[in-house]
């Protein structure tokens, strides 16, 4: 081999055969050079700039940037789809703040006009990137690779020898090597043309696609969402209808017969908590058993729901996200009667369990004097108490290690026919009078399992029972875009990944007879961008394709070749000067052999 030849630099000279050969190693759209002689733009001139603009690569990934920016708030601020007493909250404590977020729409960021906006340019921008590029790759596939340039020796990595081998006999053997070696090779008149890293572009499309995927899944996921959450105590049971949930919220395209058919009861919570250490009440198990039941004549069958763990019905997934505590009481008239009896779930406050709530007695009582009357009652509730030295009604453990539940007592009218909804765990006094105690303030009283509570002036009592039950909190969720975002995010990291590492590179084979009658092989290679792998596989192609085309010695300045295996002056075997990587393999960097890198190809 006379001349192995790696060269970067680019020749400004006027040869302009590489222009084809250097072409089409990717699909990005080939801007045109502006021109100091073009007329002002037009209406539609203005427009097509415009959608140039908004298709290219560089604004798709500006507009990505900033819809990963735009969803920040999103985390950071309360939002109104997820937790309004959240926001409730934060409007409370920031009075200068919160008229701000509401006009800017941070409060609901994702359904918000400027989130849309970015997310509908980026989608539009997507489509516009992908379908000429995709359309210019399949062009490619249907194509073959092209022909070799007519100087090999300026591409930046070469090689060639001198072979006793006929020009087509070394055709042949390349093309059969080349196609072997997974490249798209054909023969084009004195020379191989081949091809290969197609899985790059492949990648690079299938990474965008993978995208608008995932944006279609998440709109569509928006649109059909719903999300609702329940409170059940134990024993108690849930049918998924919308008068059932205690909130709901959907997408603006749902309905109600998109709801999935189901219900379940509650037949035990249980969870256990960390005794010692700095962990101490951190929850250990945290689980409940249901028997559940799939559409209106279904087989029951059981399951148990975990944090994390969700119980999955069809597109509907059954999610547990919290937990409390239901003391049963048992409310009596005054001749003794039952006019109440049930487990009334409690709100916590800490993450001990310390729980308060209301407990309203709407039908059946009468006071004394025979008037049909409604009782109210404020709870608060601990598991465990501390004990009356603590001076406070503050849970000391999440375990019913000492349950006390502390009352104060109420009559009148709850207004709870007046057709304005009421929240169950809150009482509206407006209406009602406190009941009295000895020393003429509100009766309360702390009662431990078992205790009564007597309401003064025979007006009856309520009971703190011995069976505390537990509640549980159980979020269901409807999003059905939730496979597609997913099989996209999959997708978009497997083509990008083909893109990032899949060099898109080819390689020509010219074989032709010199005027000595010796076949002369040139081989060079060319790849989208600089890289070491090209000279290296280019160099393993050629030590391959040697052995079946082995070289000749270069013939003497004076014409005469020097005599074949002619041993060296210390007596060792002469090295092969045809051979790829002999010492008379050369890195060159003259201004007579520079190359024309890849990216400088297209403009050659």
């Amino acid at each position: 081999m006379s001349d192995t030849t790696t060269d970067t630099s680019t020749r400004t000279g006027d040869d302009q055969d590489l222009g084809a050969a250097g072409s089409q190693l990717s699909t990005a759209p080939v801007e045109d050079s502006p021109s100091p002689d073009l007329p002002s733009l037009g209406v539609i001139g203005w427009a097509r700039w415009f959608w140039r603009q908004l298709t290219s690569m560089r604004v798709a990934l500006l507009l990505l940037l900033l819809l990963s920016l735009a969803a920040i708030p999103g985390s950071l601020i309360p939002q109104t789809g997820i937790n309004e007493a959240q926001v409730a909250d934060f409007r409370e404590r920031h009075d200068v703040l919160a008229p701000v977020y509401d006009k800017l729409g941070l409060f609901n960021v994702y359904s918000s006009v400027w989130f849309s906006a970015i997310y509908i340019l980026l989608f539009v921008s997507l489509i516009g990137c992908i379908v000429p590029r995709t359309w210019q790759f399949v062009g490619q596939l249907r194509g073959r690779p092209p022909g070799a340039p007519r100087r090999l020796t300026r591409l930046p990595a070469h090689t060639t020898w001198r072979t006793s081998a006929d020009p087509e006999e070394v055709r042949e053997a390349a093309l059969a090597l080349l196609r072997k070696r997974r490249f798209r090779a054909h023969a084009v008149g004195d020379a191989v043309a081949a091809e290969k890293g197609y899985l790059r572009e492949l990648g690079n499309l299938a990474f965008h696609l993978a995208l608008i995927v995932m944006l279609i899944a998440f709109a569509w996921g928006q649109l059909f969402k719903s999300e609702g959450n329940k409170i059940v105590v134990e024993g108690d049971g849930f049918s998924n209808t919308l008068t059932q949930y205690d909130d709901f919220k959907s997408g603006n395209l749902f309905t109600n017969d998109d709801l999935e058919p189901f219900s379940f009861d509650v037949e035990e919570f249980t969870g256990t908590y960390e005794r010692t250490g700095p962990n101490r009440g951190t929850p250990r198990t945290y689980e409940t058993e249901v028997t559940y039941t799939e559409g209106a004549d279904g087989e029951e069958k059981n399951a148990l729901i975990k944090v994390n763990k969700p119980l999955e019905i069809g597109d509907a997934k059954v999610y547990l996200v919290s937990h409390g505590y239901a003391p049963v009481v048992t409310v009596r008239d005054g001749k003794g009667e039952i006019v109440y009896q049930d487990a009334v779930p409690l709100l916590p406050l800490d993450n001990n369990v310390t729980s308060n709530g209301v407990v309203k007695v709407l039908d059946g009582y009468r006071n004394p004097q025979g008037k049909k009357e409604q009782l109210g009652f404020q709870a608060f509730f601990v598991p465990t108490f501390g004990g009356s030295a603590s001076g406070t009604m503050l849970s000391q453990f999440p375990a019913l290690d000492y349950p006390v539940l502390a009352l104060n007592a109420y009559h009148g009218d709850l207004k709870a026919d007046s057709g304005i909804p009421q929240s169950v765990y809150q009482m509206d006094k407006t209406k009602m009078k406190e009941f009295k105690d000895a020393d003429g303030e509100l009766l309360k009283k702390l009662l431990t399992p078992g205790e009564t509570m007597t309401l003064p002036g025979g007006a009856g009592s309520i009971t703190f029972e011995k069976d505390i039950k537990e509640w549980a909190g159980f979020q269901v969720v409807q999003e059905p875009g939730g496979g597609w975002a997913l099989g996209g995010a999959l997708a978009a990291i497997g083509g990008l990944a083909a893109s990032l590492f899949v060099q898109r590179r080819r390689v020509w084979v010219r074989a032709v007879r010199g005027d000595d009658g010796v076949t002369v092989v040139e081989m060079a290679g060319l790849g989208r961008s600089e890289s070491a792998k090209v000279p290296e596989e280019l160099g393993d192609l050629a030590g391959t394709l040697y052995e079946r085309a082995p070289g000749v010695p270069d013939p003497e300045p004076d014409g005469t070749p020097e005599p074949d295996g002619a041993p060296e002056p210390d007596g060792t075997p002469p090295e092969d000067p045809g051979a790829p990587g002999a010492s008379g393999t050369t890195t060159s960097t003259d201004t007579d052999s520079q190359a024309v890198p890849a990216e400088g190809a297209e403009q050659q």
